[in-house]
């Protein structure tokens, strides 16, 4: 398991590894293109509910250390400003061989040749130029927080979206919220052992929190 990861401007997946780990051995002696190797992510909802896992992504490509003093540099400040907290304070430092020849940290990069998504939206592969050219969600740095807070502090208004569902499919449902990014909220409904899924999107994509914060009224209104 790396203990942080990045994606680069390019697409490249920039993994921070243990310099005793045998990814970090193995690559090593690697050239180009001859050490290949699959990264598999897995989502699991922040909440408790019935069947967590809300999508499995595969990333294969080919594994190399990241060479050369000022591309470290350069990949180290990218993990340090996206992860900067714990052991990636002073990272640069780490990456610099130790007595016994050996870093106490190794960044490796993956080459993304193929990307495979099973999620919530289905199963499909992705081009990796759409990974280089994707931005990320506003939203990812609180999903979970808001997630948890509305399972468990909102339980009411969370009942109240029930009510959207008509007042046949609404009795004895209770609902969950599942997933949230900038276009909408998804709840996860269930009534004895049956769960589905409906999803609820705002008037128009939101930027920030405060934007969150008038999409959610609206929305529960």
């Amino acid at each position: 398991m790396p203990a942080a990861r990045t994606v680069t401007p390019d697409g490249d997946v920039i993994l921070l590894v243990s310099g005793e780990s045998a990814a970090a051995r193995a690559a090593a002696h690697a050239q180009d293109d001859d050490l290949t190797a699959v990264i598999e992510i897995t989502d699991v909802a922040p909440v408790s509910v019935p069947h967590r896992i809300r999508g499995r992504a595969w990333l294969a490509g080919w594994l190399t250390p990241v060479r050369g003093a000022d591309e470290r540099a350069a990949c180290a400040a990218l993990l340090a400003e996206r992860h900067p907290v714990g052991e990636l304070l002073g990272l640069s430092e780490s990456l610099d061989a130790s007595p016994t020849g050996r870093p106490a940290w190794m960044l490796l990069r993956l080459e993304v040749g193929e990307i495979s998504v099973d999620d919530l939206w289905g199963a499909e592969h992705v081009d990796p130029e759409l990974l280089a050219a994707a931005e990320p969600d506003p939203m990812v740095a609180h999903e979970t927080e808001l997630l948890q807070h509305l399972a468990s502090a909102h339980g009411d208004r969370m009942g109240d979206l029930c009510g959207l569902l008509g007042p046949r499919e609404a009795a004895d449902l209770k609902a969950v919220p599942l997933a949230l990014d900038r276009l909408g909220l998804r709840v996860r409904f269930l009534r004895g052992a049956t769960a589905f899924d409906a999803r609820f999107d705002f008037p128009e994509p939101v930027t920030d929190v405060c934007g969150l914060r008038r999409a959610m009224s609206t929305l529960f209104s």
